[in-house]
């Protein structure tokens, strides 16, 4: 049996970068959502008038590795604390936010904020938003698996680089080599 989880957080080739590795993870597909225009495209989204974020949708084995560990990995390797910006890229389309698709998992991201406002963990509020999970629409083959394939690219070796060899560091064990 998989489970899906959706999260929003900047750049969807980062988030997809950071989790593809983890044990029990089958398919991260990015994608946007939260919207209000059907089918969008990625120059639609990044002019910010449709209303989608940038997102992974991540399919992934529970015992393999839980929405708990999924959520925390993808708390720390953006910055929850920055409202509709993560680095250069500023807009709503790159807004924090968990798309919950079920009140388990509504039920975790709060806890999981909790816990980390508690421990002033990234010592300013977070800003990260719970969304009512939409239609999830999956981005341009181009997009898929993005740093994997251009690992070279300019952004990807200054922005995702970095977050990908944190993950490496801290949270090996999680991951599937």
């Amino acid at each position: 049996m998989t489970e899906q989880a959706i999260f929003a957080g900047g750049c969807f080739w980062c988030t997809e970068a950071v989790l593809k590795d983890v044990r029990g993870v089958q398919k991260i597909e990015s994608g946007y959502i939260g919207g209000h225009v059907p089918n969008p495209d990625y120059r639609a989204v990044c002019g910010g008038d449709t209303g989608h974020a940038e997102a992974v949708r991540v399919t992934f084995d529970p015992s393999l590795v839980s929405f708990r560990d999924l959520l925390t990995l993808f708390m720390v390797t953006h910055d929850p604390t920055s409202l509709n910006r993560q680095g250069a890229d500023v807009g709503t389309q790159y807004r924090s936010a968990v798309f919950p698709l079920s009140p388990g998992q509504e039920q975790t991201t709060r806890e999981v904020m909790a816990e980390f406002e508690q421990q002033e963990t990234f010592g300013k509020p977070i800003v990260t938003t719970i969304e009512p999970a939409s239609e999830f629409y999956v981005a341009e083959d181009y997009h898929q698996d993005y740093f994997a394939r251009n690992p070279m690219q300019p952004y990807c070796a200054a922005v995702i680089a970095p977050k990908v060899i944190k993950v490496r560091k801290h949270y090996a064990d999680m991951l599937t080599r």
